[in-house]
């Protein structure tokens, strides 16, 4: 029987709008295949093996929580977080938990958080928030939908391309159209609400390269989506008519 271990980094501090979903999420759809799912918290304080890690996910916060977190990440998380992204392991990180791969968040007052550098890209707050549901799609073309509050604003450097191009909302910055970042198998996006729920296709999607980095088959039976579909298209739709 295949197996996928889930590893969720700081699961009871980075959790802002229900970012706990996408676990579920994934849980829920990995054993509709009949395949194991293991789910692994990650807190302040505890030891995180990559090597043991299939899918690694971060949610999002705000300003204070990255900072009460900076210290315990900067030790060895930093160091199995990078490993786990340059051995292309599955990682879906969330506003907070998308800034705190890059290399600074700077705020509009002038103070600067340095973050672990994982990612090229970086962060500077403004005094408006970007905040509301939002669409953009990915370069595979796959749309998808959420809700973001960020007031951060993201700026991609070398060897991170953009998840995908803003639809309707403000994305990394509200200037360029980009929303996220992707490195390897590394996805970052502002996207809350929880994002898989909504978008089941790129649920399957993160399933899919989690498998082939794990078993190099990425075989996933087809299961009953005509509701996620629905609320997807129902939503999406009304973007792209407004």
């Amino acid at each position: 029987m295949r197996e996928l271990n889930i590893c969720h980094i700081y699961p009871d501090l980075l959790n802002l709008y229900g970012d706990r979903g996408n676990i579920l999420c994934l849980k829920q759809r990995i054993e509709r295949r009949d395949i194991k799912a293991n789910v692994i918290e990650v807190k302040m304080g505890d030891k995180f093996d990559s090597n043991n890690a299939d899918i690694i996910f971060i949610g999002g916060g705000q300003d204070f929580e990255q900072d009460v977190l900076l210290k315990d990440l900067k030790g060895d998380k930093e160091k199995a977080l990078i490993n786990a992204i340059e051995s292309e392991k599955v990682l879906l990180a969330i506003c907070g938990g998308y800034q705190m791969l890059g290399k600074y968040y700077k705020t509009h007052d002038g103070n600067q958080m340095d973050f672990i550098g994982a990612l090229d890209f970086y962060t500077v707050g403004a005094k408006q928030r970007m905040i509301g549901n939002y669409a953009f799609k990915t370069e595979s073309g796959i749309e998808i939908v959420g809700f973001e509050n960020h007031s951060g604003k993201t700026y991609l450097g070398s060897g991170v391309k953009p998840l995908g191009t803003v639809i309707k909302g403000f994305g990394n910055n509200g200037e360029d159209k980009t929303e996220g970042a992707i490195y390897k198998n590394t996805f970052c996006t502002y996207s809350h609400g929880p994002v898989l729920p909504k978008n089941p296709e790129f649920a399957d999607l993160l399933i899919k390269k989690a498998l082939i980095n794990k078993y190099n088959d990425d075989e996933l039976a087809t299961i009953n989506d005509e509701f996620e579909t629905k609320a997807h298209n129902s939503v999406m739709n009304m973007y792209i008519n407004s």
